[in-house]
């Protein structure tokens, strides 16, 4: 790893935003030719010959506007092969070229764990995420996820103001609030955390834009747990990549009656590692670990998420909307305590206990000893 001179870095930078150039074809330029500014004064002469269609060069103009903005933004440019760039991100197969970071880049150089899980997450899957949060970040780990409502959104909240801290790894520019309910607590993080984009800012996540986050969120971290996940979904790509890239992969089981843990068993029947709490993970990661780390669990309040869930599938024959909708989000088969839910839904208990009742007489839930309820078995 070298240090790059401004001339050397504008190169770089252009070569990464050219259209057509990915992190593979960035870096035979490289080894071609040595430096990315003969890279740049080669690749019109390239491009003119047929060898590298669909590539066109960036503007420098455009690439000088975006650094520019980084600079206001208060954000750092971290390219691969200077020393500051992650180093457990260069190692994976197709490290990106270029990445934007806003807030606290000294969490780049600790140990990392990524928790990462459905977006319609469970009361007890956002409360169990948040506490191994807690605990890993208490221990010292920095705790990675992808700012998504949910899990990651539980994992970040959680883990904001211990020793470790959190990064969130987006899809679009670290500018660029996605989903919009998160925009107070992505705000929070880049003060007290950190966020790490690969596109320039300003940049709108597409859909394609996710499996590549996700590879990021893999590759940055020694090992993924994930909390709940239906099958195919984003969280099952994120364990996948982990797997390819060598790190360590955790699961938390669940009841098989809720499709959300139909993707976290399935990662246990194929060797996933069994966690339910930071002491687990810290165990699973042991030889990795660059620091000896303890878990303490935090004697500080859990704080809930304040965004509101995407509204789970609901029972046949009830038309759920409203707070009747959150609830439904948050309740699965495992029985998950009535003062928690009033906790994250942010509603007053008369209205919490009323949709509740209502919920009852519907048939969608049932009731359990300690103030508890579920969705009733269908």
């Amino acid at each position: 790893m070298v240090e790059l001179d401004a001339a050397e870095r504008l190169a770089r930078l252009r070569l990464a935003r050219s259209p057509g150039i990915g992190p593979k074809k960035y870096l035979a330029l490289l080894r071609r030719f040595d430096s990315a500014r003969a890279a740049v004064r080669a690749l019109p002469r390239l491009i003119a010959g047929g060898h590298w269609p669909g590539v066109s060069l960036a503007p420098e103009e455009a690439v000088e506007r975006e650094l520019a903005a980084v600079e206001a933004a208060g954000a750092v440019l971290l390219l691969l092969g200077e020393p500051a760039y992650p180093r457990p991100l260069a190692a994976i197969a197709d490290p990106p070229p270029a990445l934007l970071v806003r807030g606290r880049t000294e969490l780049l150089l600790r140990d990392a764990v990524a928790i990462v899980g459905a977006r319609n997450a469970s009361g007890n899957g956002r409360v169990l995420a948040g506490r191994m949060a807690r605990e890993l970040a208490g221990a010292g780990a920095t705790v990675v996820s992808g700012l998504a409502r949910g899990i990651d959104a539980a994992a970040h909240e959680a883990a904001l103001d211990q020793e470790g801290g959190t990064m969130a790894v987006v899809a679009g520019g670290f500018d660029v609030v996605y989903p919009q309910e998160n925009a107070a607590l992505m705000e929070r993080i880049a003060a007290d955390g950190c966020i790490l984009a690969e596109r320039p800012p300003g940049a709108v996540p597409r859909a394609g834009d996710f499996p590549r986050r996700n590879r990021l969120i893999a590759g940055l971290c020694l090992g993924v747990v994930v909390v709940e996940a239906a099958p195919r979904s984003g969280s099952l790509i994120t364990a996948r990549l982990a797997a390819e890239q060598g790190r360590e992969v955790m699961a938390v089981p669940g009841s098989p009656l809720d499709p959300r843990h139909r993707g976290t068993n399935q990662l246990l029947r194929d060797g996933a590692q069994l966690v339910e709490s930071g002491a687990d993970v810290l165990e699973v990661l042991a030889p990795m670990v660059r620091r000896p780390a303890s878990v303490a669990p935090s004697a500080m309040p859990r704080r809930p998420s304040r965004e509101p869930l995407a509204a789970a599938p609901a029972p046949t024959g009830l038309a759920a909307e409203g707070l009747d909708a959150d609830l439904l989000a948050r309740l699965g088969s495992e029985p998950v305590s009535v003062d928690e839910l009033i906790r994250q839904c942010h509603a007053s208990t008369a209205a919490v206990q009323e949709a509740l009742a209502e919920l009852e007489l519907a048939g969608a839930l049932e009731r359990h000893p300690g103030n508890r309820v579920a969705l009733r078995a269908r």
